[in-house]
């Protein structure tokens, strides 16, 4: 008869399989969560087994990732929309470096169809470039969102908040009232969801959402 496995050494496995999934994190602030919850989990798994030197060293560092994770998230940080043309060579070169990932979350977009009426803006973060925000002007002052892409190390949805929220004159000043936007990633969806947008149309594989200001 195969031996039942003890509740306490399924404990001890599923700490080790969430430290190994923050290992996976692209994003520092996944990393630090993740690699939180896998050290408390091994913490309490050390002592219920009475290995103290495990239980201590991994009580520690769920401190250490307490302390970043509060200085990330009370870091002072600069923001700044940057205008730049569709035509610019930064902008082309950014769009062949992520290609692969922007072809996951917006697979209808051609750097090749952005017309005049195309806003075209760098997302600086503390002066380096974090991501790119790409729309076409339409009638009645709206803006349809071509691409609202963070690279990796930035997707924690500041970037998101300061676009969507903080920034919202910049879409005011240029007598923007309505955003819409199309995807068909869920994982972009629970992102627009989180910013503030409304769903208003599932055409099946795509969903529309909308934004007004």
């Amino acid at each position: 008869m195969m031996e039942t496995i003890p509740l306490v050494e399924w404990l001890g496995y599923l700490a080790s399989v969430i430290t190994a999934i923050s290992l996976l994190m692209s994003s520092i602030i996944k990393l630090r969560w993740f690699n939180l919850f896998g050290s408390l989990t091994f913490c309490v798994y050390g002592f219920v087994i009475n290995a103290y030197p495990v239980g201590l060293f991994n009580g520690f560092i769920v401190f250490v990732n307490i302390y970043y994770l509060f200085k990330i998230y009370n870091k002072k940080e600069f923001f700044k929309l940057q205008i730049v043309e569709t035509t610019d060579g930064y902008l082309g070169a950014f769009f062949q470096f992520y290609k692969e990932e922007l072809n996951k979350y917006f697979p209808s977009f051609s750097a090749d169809n952005m017309g005049s009426e195309s806003v075209s803006l760098l997302v600086l973060r503390n002066m380096a470039v974090a991501g790119v925000f790409i729309g076409e002007k339409l009638p009645n002052n709206t803006l349809r969102i071509s691409v609202d892409f963070a690279i990796p190390e930035y997707r924690d949805l500041k970037l998101g908040r300061f676009v969507y929220r903080d920034n919202a004159s910049f879409f005011d000043a240029n007598g923007i009232k309505r955003l819409i936007t199309e995807t068909r990633n869920k994982e972009h969806s629970n992102y627009l969801i989180k910013m503030g947008f409304v769903k208003v149309d599932d055409m099946g594989e795509s969903s529309t959402f909308e934004m007004v200001l």
